[in-house]
């Protein structure tokens, strides 16, 4: 999809126009933190699926999704109707913790939707309103039920941006903001982090197992299945079995931070559900309201749940309005597998047109699962360079890793057929103008990189662009 160039009509004066369009009230008043706008130098005003609309009237299709709370999409009009609907009733919108018909519609569809169908027995805690939130519960909740202090993550991980979450996030930017040591974790490697050159979790179980290593066990492990900011390395099933077995013989609890790869992002409702895992803590946020609305979960098993009322708090934990889209989006996107085959179909097709693509440049290989997947060009420029190239082009798509080497994907679930080929197009063409022609597979990326037999489309999985049932 290529921008459009075509102004917005409607009555309009010179002096409105220059106010709307003027972008230095932002660079007058908002602070030096601020990052996306820096790479999308634009203003937008409104958005439907997987296009944003900016005032100048340019069309932008998103593989971004709000960085991954917009699975969904924008504005899906199932959530939305669900949403105005309940304001105009009048509804409660902000109740900490109290009792609220929303809350109680909410867990009882999560419980029946979710829970109940995957076996899984979990306690459902609110810790306020972001995935930072939960991760600082969970390592909180884990320190307090094993009276041990330290935990372990891994190298590469991300998991928020408030102290603790920081404390087990390894990107040293990131970790600089703090301002003050981070202290009671260390790293450990992620799987393939020696390529196969080291056997995996052997340090990890000598010292363990050996009382004179002076290594302390530690309260916790976590881990993400996906990295999503740390580079998209995705862990095999296999790995993810030995931690937790690893976890398990050893009585450290298994944290599971499935904020960005959950809620359907990697094929399945959990990240985890290919391993057979099951975690002891799991970290839900982003696309749990559905609807980009402030939402966090904690799933905690039900013998773990030893807080004392109040002990985790925050004010905004009970936000209703974010109940009413969740409760919407579970009822209409997970009431069966149908949309989770959809997606899967989807990021197969996905995949494959980033396999074109990387196949043509030496070194460059595709990294990620299902609708959280990318290029890691051997150039650690090069994926930025494309991610603007791809903007000027009409595509909102972002890079991850530690040197920002990886070119990431993340559209909405519900993306259409023809939107992953145009978006995959793009990308390869802004590979093409910063890297040269491809060398090989020239016609596949001439021809569209996404072809309509690389994976069934939206209707022939069962449901339309949107996710909704055609069965």
């Amino acid at each position: 999809m290529r921008p459009n160039t075509t102004m917005p009509t409607g009555p309009s004066t010179s002096s409105t126009s220059s106010r709307t369009s003027s972008t230095s009230i932002f660079e007058e008043l908002e602070s030096q933190v601020r990052s996306y706008c820096r790479s999308w130098p634009t203003t937008f005003t409104t958005a439907s699926g997987s296009t944003i609309q900016a005032e100048d009237g340019r069309s932008y299709l998103d593989f971004f999704a709000g960085a991954g709370a917009l699975n969904y999409g924008h504005n899906h009009p199932v959530l939305l109707d669900a949403l105005v609907d309940y304001l105009r009733s009048g509804g409660i919108v902000h109740a900490l913790d109290m009792h609220t018909a929303p809350k109680r519609e909410f867990l009882t569809t999560f419980r029946d939707r979710i829970l109940a169908p995957r076996d899984l027995d979990y306690k459902v805690m609110f810790p306020g309103p972001t995935g930072t939130n939960s991760v600082e519960s969970a390592l909180k909740l884990a320190r307090k039920v094993t009276g041990r202090q330290h935990i372990l993550s891994f190298t590469n991980a991300f998991h928020g941006m408030t102290l603790g979450a920081l404390s087990v996030t390894g990107n040293s930017m990131k970790r600089n903001g703090a301002g003050l040591p981070l202290t009671n974790s260390s790293k450990i490697p992620y799987d393939d982090y020696f390529s196969g050159a080291t056997e995996d979790f052997l340090w990890l179980e000598r010292v363990l197992g050996d009382s004179g290593s002076g290594v302390d066990k530690p309260a916790a492990i976590i881990v993400e299945t996906v990295q999503g900011e740390g580079g998209l390395s995705a862990a095999r099933p296999e790995w993810l079995r030995a931690l937790s077995e690893l976890c398990r013989a050893h009585g450290i609890l298994l944290i599971l931070d499935d904020v960005q790869a959950g809620c359907g992002r990697t094929g399945e409702f959990f990240s985890f559900e290919e391993s057979g895992i099951v975690p002891d803590i799991v970290c839900l946020s982003k696309s749990i309201s559905g609807f980009g609305l402030s939402m966090a979960l904690t799933l905690i098993r039900p013998e773990l749940d030893q807080w004392e009322p109040g002990e985790h708090n925050g004010t905004f934990r009970g936000q209703n309005t974010s109940f009413v889209t969740a409760t919407a989006a579970l009822n209409q996107f997970w009431a069966n597998d149908t949309f989770a085959e959809g997606v899967r179909a989807r990021a197969v097709a996905l995949h494959d047109g980033l396999a074109r693509i990387a196949d043509g440049y030496d070194g460059a290989v595709v990294k990620g699962r299902g609708f959280l997947t990318g290029i890691k060009f051997p150039d650690p420029s090069a994926a930025s360079k494309i991610a603007a190239a791809s903007y000027e082009r009409g595509l909102l798509v972002e890079t991850s890793g530690p040197e920002d080497e990886v070119l990431k994907t993340m559209p909405a679930l519900t993306v259409g057929p023809d939107e992953l080929r145009s978006g995959v197009d793009i990308i390869a063409a802004a590979t093409a103008e910063v890297l040269g022609a491809p060398a090989v597979h020239d016609s596949a990326v001439r021809d569209g990189a996404v072809r309509d037999g690389a994976g069934p489309a939206g209707h022939e999985n069962g449901t339309d662009p949107r996710g909704e049932d055609t069965k």
